[in-house]
This record gives C-alpha cells, structure tokens and sequence, in this order.
C-alpha cells in the first residue's frame, strides 16, 4: 500500500477522493479480506474528519456481526431491521441519520455519537454487510460524504 495522501484539512472534497484511491489501492495490492477491511476501515476514519466510529458488520446466518473497524467498542451483533445498521441492510439501501437520537429503534453502541451514515454491501444480489460511520456531530454526514463512500462500496463490491 502506498503512502497516505492528504489534500488539506479544509478540503474535504479532494481528502475523499484521496480515500476512494487508497480503498482502490488495497482492494488491488491484497487479497485478503479481513486485512482489506481492516485497513479500509482505518483510510476512511483518518479522511473521515469528525468522525467517532468507522467499520463493518458482516453478514452471519441472517445477521450483522461486528467486522473490521476504527473506534470505541461496538455491539457484536445487529438483528436485520434493527438501528439503523439493520435497517439499511434489510432495505438494502443508503441511510443517512442526522440525528440518530430521533431514529425509532435506534441502537447506542456508544452514546457520544450523534449521526450516522451506513451503506449496504451487496454481492450477487445479496447483503455481504454493511459500511457504518458515526459522528459525535449532529448532521455530519451529507451528500458528499455519500457520494464517495458509495464509490468506495462499489469498488468493495467488486473485490468481494
């Protein structure tokens, strides 16, 4: 893997686009998976600023069990249709939280965050997982955030 690099602290547009390379360079330089989501998961918490908690959980026996991730302790295991990871998986679809104190069910694996972004990963029609990210700030995470971390998903998807 090749050297990190950093556009600016106030650009945040060019950090992400330096992110979605770094996750193109892993998924190309190793084969391994949890070593790829390991350091998948580490690129996107350091370009990722206000963020408390980047990982994965991975599809087990028609459940999320906690993968590869950056941050505090998390829950091992999330029901499908449960908090908002589970629910994204069970939509199979991109949920953004602005308030995650608002979202019905919401599961408070640690209680400094705020909001939450996760994304589902989908291999031959199916949930493999999902990307979560939170935020101890309300609103952290808008379209653009999502826009490149839908990119660095689809790569994923590809290497799965």
């Amino acid at each position: 893997m090749e050297e990190i690099r950093v556009a600016s602290d106030t650009n945040r547009e060019e950090n992400y686009k330096f992110m979605v390379w770094g996750v193109r360079d892993q998924l190309e330089t190793e084969t391994d998976l949890i070593a790829n989501l390991s350091n998948i998961s580490a690129l996107i918490k350091f370009y990722m600023d206000d963020c408390n908690w980047a990982g994965f959980y991975i599809m087990r026996d028609g459940e999320l069990v906690l993968g590869p991730f950056q941050g505090l302790p998390a829950c091992y295991r999330i029901k499908v249709g449960s908090g908002v990871c589970g629910t994204a998986a069970q939509e199979k679809t991109v949920l953004r939280v602005e308030d995650v104190h608002e979202f019905p069910g919401h599961i408070a694996c640690d209680s400094a965050s705020s909001s939450e972004i996760v994304l589902p990963i989908i291999k031959d029609g199916e949930v493999f997982g999902v990307l979560d990210l939170d935020s101890p700030n309300k609103g952290r995470f808008g379209e653009l955030e999502e826009k490149y971390l839908r990119e660095a998903v689809e790569i994923i998807e590809k290497h799965i």
